[in-house]
């Protein structure tokens, strides 16, 4: 979606250079509607310039600095050599993730709904998350409880976190730990497939969590985590372990978590 506002001065915009004239470059912006700013030589790039062709082309992306505003004359005034490489590779990058989330809402709500409902559910997700495509990262992630506190209705939610976890490609972490379960007890085996049903949570892992609890060796278990973060994934892990050995030790076992494998000799 295209911003219907003005962009503020010191922001980094991405535009499309339209036209080149002696004294500047015409830029189109791409992520405001009906916007259009102006580079003046000076700003194109430092020391002299003989040639604005040799610095630019027609139909470039560039990413520009705004350095002035007037909305009265319809005018934005950018600058071209006030952005360095790393500005420049880190806003095209989030330009195309919103380019990315712009089509999924298409596919999670834009399906038969206005131009003004499509945009209040957009700032919705804007207005919680800072971007469309956070929004959808979040949604990937966290699930209904990332968008529990915006307006949108309960559809809109479930078709958002549908969407996402169908399309964002997540970054997960992996953290791997084990447990030691000894049941001298006479519920034997039985109270051990029971600690190791405690470990899994017994359904009540969150969504963004793959929890598995293994057979290694008697009397040793591993805990694998996958989550979207070291300290999501450490607490699961720990919370797993614990949950085990109180299981076990309800039968009158024991328990123990440690985080390397044990060796035949330990």
């Amino acid at each position: 979606m295209k911003y219907s506002g003005w962009p503020n001065p010191g922001e980094l915009v991405v535009g499309k250079i339209d036209e080149i004239e002696d004294f500047g470059v015409f830029v189109d912006l791409e992520e405001y509607e009906d916007k259009r700013g102006l580079i003046h030589i000076s700003e194109v790039a430092s020391g002299w310039i003989k040639n604005v062709r040799d610095h630019v082309r027609e139909g470039q992306i560039v990413v520009c600095k705004v350095l002035d505003v007037d909305e009265g004359h319809e005018q934005i005034d950018l600058s071209l050599k006030d952005v360095n490489d790393h500005q420049r590779s880190e806003k095209i990058q989030q330009w195309k993730n919103e380019q990315k989330a712009d089509n999924w809402m298409d596919l999670a709500v834009g399906e038969g709904i206005g131009d003004e409902e499509y945009t209040a559910i957009a700032n919705e997700l804007i207005g919680a998350h800072g971007s469309l495509y956070e929004g959808f990262k979040q949604a990937a992630i966290h699930g209904e409880e990332a968008l529990s506190e915006t307006d949108l209705s309960g559809d809109e939610i479930d078709a958002i976190v549908e969407t996402a976890r169908e399309n964002v490609s997540v970054p997960y972490v992996n953290v791997t730990g084990y447990v030691d379960l000894e049941n001298p007890s006479p519920s034997g085996v039985d109270g051990i497939r029971e600690a190791l049903e405690a470990g899994e949570g017994n359904g009540s892992v969150p969504e963004e969590v793959d929890l598995e609890v293994s057979y290694v060796g008697a009397p040793e278990y591993r805990i694998e985590v996958q989550a979207p973060n070291y300290k999501t994934a450490e607490s699961h892990l720990e919370e797993s372990a614990d949950r085990a050995i109180a299981a076990i030790e309800d039968h009158g076992g024991t328990g123990e978590f440690h985080r390397e494998r044990r060796t035949d000799d330990e």
